[in-house]
């Protein structure tokens, strides 16, 4: 019986018993959201200063030094989520290096938006040259991706740039494959990260081979700049 706490589309995608996978989340990742929220909140009469790993947190009215309450960030948060199409460049070589593991691997993307915002982020997705399953999940993604992986008798990989996130994955799925990595040159820095645990490419130059090696995958050379 399908677990009701889990997305839906953990059951019903198409996810071949034969081929690996590879479970990719979408900001900071895939998507430089960082850059595109922050051009998104300027509209807004904010701006970002990045000193910390964290969202709201960098947000400021001109000339204050106190960011803004959370409560606003959050309306800001869910208000980007709603533009169609999101106001968000693809990372550099993303789409290349997700294109040339699909060749022998199948690629689902997971991502916490909100899911009232489920239509958005698969169009943006679409047009973006990231053509793949979308599955909306909320909270820790070690289940989603335990559930997921448990649908191929295939290797599986896991990326996201949060290590609670990669923390999850290794509870609840410890054979899946766990790499960070953060899109966004400013936010590097200040990334809480684990490399012994889940090792680090913020280049998807890097990523990819990586991604490939660990699966066995023929994908042993770089993938897009």
């Amino acid at each position: 019986m399908a677990d009701p706490s889990l997305p839906p589309e953990v059951f019903t995608l198409a996810i071949p018993a034969d081929r690996p996978l590879v479970i990719v989340d979408v900001d900071e990742v895939v998507g430089m959201f960082m850059r595109g929220f922050e051009a998104f909140i300027v509209g807004h009469g904010l701006e970002m200063r990045i000193d910390r790993f964290a969202l709201f947190q960098n947000l400021y009215r001109p000339g204050e030094t106190t960011h803004v309450d959370v409560g606003q960030g959050r309306r800001l948060f869910d208000a980007f989520f709603e533009c169609d199409p999101h106001p968000m460049e693809v990372a550099p070589g993303a789409a290349a290096g997700l294109a040339a593991l699909a060749d022998e691997a199948t690629i689902v993307i997971l991502s916490n938006a909100p899911a009232a915002c489920r239509a958005a982020r698969g169009r943006w997705l679409a047009e973006n040259g990231l053509p793949y399953p979308l599955v909306i999940g909320a909270g820790p993604k070690g289940p989603t991706v335990a559930a997921l992986a448990a649908r191929t008798e295939g290797a599986a990989a896991f990326v996201d740039d949060l290590l609670p996130n990669l923390d999850s994955v290794e509870a609840e799925a410890p054979g899946v494959h766990r790499f960070q990595s953060v899109a966004d040159e400013r936010l590097r820095p200040f990334a809480p990260s684990a490399p012994d645990r889940h090792p680090r490419f913020d280049s998807w130059t890097d990523l990819a081979p990586a991604i490939a090696r660990a699966l066995k995958l023929r994908v042993d050379g770089p993938t897009g700049g």
